[in-house]
């Protein structure tokens, strides 16, 4: 799929807030909802630097739910830009944080949404595949029908 640049669209976690320790538990989950994101678009994670603070990004929701750590995690003003319809799911790594909000789930796309396919099978599961088929298979026995009598 291409995507115009010009379409996709800059955010910044959580808007003027920015990154930090939320107000609530559910502040970014909040705010991710709130937006709707499509691929090419882009999430800004920016917080004060008086603050300790940082981004990672875990590959799936048990991860996100007990706050995994994983190795590799960002600093102030990393962006990650949404390739793919799907969940990403972000927290914060230092002390307690995720565990007190600092942590959002990004949903690009809906579960419905089906990305065309190039799948020489594709055309199997259409109704007009089918509807040819059944003509054609209509006729073949109507001739044999009348070729028998």
């Amino acid at each position: 799929m291409s995507l115009d640049s010009a379409t996709a669209k800059r955010y910044e976690a959580g808007d003027s807030f920015g990154w930090k320790i939320p107000p609530n538990t559910s502040f970014y989950s909040d705010w991710s909802n709130s937006h709707t994101f499509h691929i090419g678009d882009e999430i800004l994670f920016k917080w004060n630097g008086t603050w300790t603070h940082n981004v990672a990004m875990v590959s799936t929701q048990a991860e996100y739910e007990m706050c995994t750590k994983p190795g590799l995690v960002f600093l102030s003003g990393i962006s990650h830009t949404l390739t793919k319809n799907g969940s990403y799911f972000f927290l914060c790594t230092v002390d307690d944080h995720c565990e007190r909000g600092m942590k959002m789930i990004v949903t690009v796309g809906s579960p419905t949404d089906v990305s065309p396919t190039n799948d020489s099978t594709s055309i199997l599961c259409s109704p007009l595949f089918g509807t040819l088929v059944t003509t054609f298979l209509s006729t073949i026995v109507i001739f044999f029908y009348n070729y028998k009598a």
